[in-house]
């Protein structure tokens, strides 16, 4: 990923928590027929001092055959972006532009569908999403979860590079970063207002609270 200097996280635990902020991932792989994608939720775990992706795709996509044959692969999150107008600059020799966060991790994927395996996966899985699902799933029939497990494949993929990219305006000056804030803050869509908020929580613009 393109990264100026100025947009360019390198602290771990911000990137985490902005992957954890933000699970509902995409998923490419390399094919014989060129990239394939798979939009899918992940939860991120950290074993010793190895980040590791989970999640599952249905059997019926062919993506887990694609990770069997080829398991390197990129996942990208992403979080709110936001159009920025020239307006909010304090000067006219300008253009617009987009602010927005990503982060792109690249690894090794594994396959299984081991119903011991998915179990595990959806263990993890589950309370991060919904935990009281737990106990609807418990008492669901046992057929009936089997049937459902059949349907999956489960993947992990262990990071081997990670990438971070918060482009919020970083390189303009805390006038014009509140002015944009102060823009975005209002928008109805949640895309836009949450840029807002990003920028507030990396502490650019003139004031401490968000808006």
């Amino acid at each position: 990923m393109y990264i100026p200097e100025h947009f360019r996280n390198q602290d771990r635990a911000t990137a985490l928590a902005f992957m954890r902020a933000n699970p509902f991932v995409i998923l490419i792989s390399n094919t014989n027929e060129g990239p394939f994608a798979t939009h899918v939720p992940v939860v991120i775990r950290e074993l010793s001092d190895q980040l590791v992706i989970r999640g599952h795709v249905a059997k019926a996509n062919p993506h887990w055959r694609y990770l069997q044959n080829d398991p390197t692969c990129l996942m990208i999150f992403h979080g709110p972006h936001a159009y920025i107008s020239p307006s909010n600059y304090d000067t006219r020799d300008v253009v617009p532009t987009w602010n927005y966060a990503a982060v792109h991790i690249y690894g090794n994927a594994t396959t299984y569908a081991e119903p011991n395996q998915l179990l595990n996966m959806l263990h993890d899985l589950i309370p991060t999403f919904e935990a009281a699902y737990e106990e609807q799933w418990a008492s669901l029939s046992e057929p009936y979860r089997q049937r459902m497990l059949s349907h999956i494949v489960g993947f992990e993929i262990a990071i081997t590079k990670l990438e971070a990219k918060l482009k919020l305006s970083q390189n303009r000056t805390r006038n014009e970063q509140q002015h944009i804030i102060d823009s975005l803050s209002s928008a109805s869509d949640t895309a836009v207002s949450g840029t807002a908020s990003l920028m507030c929580e990396h502490g650019l613009g003139l004031k401490k609270e968000r808006p």
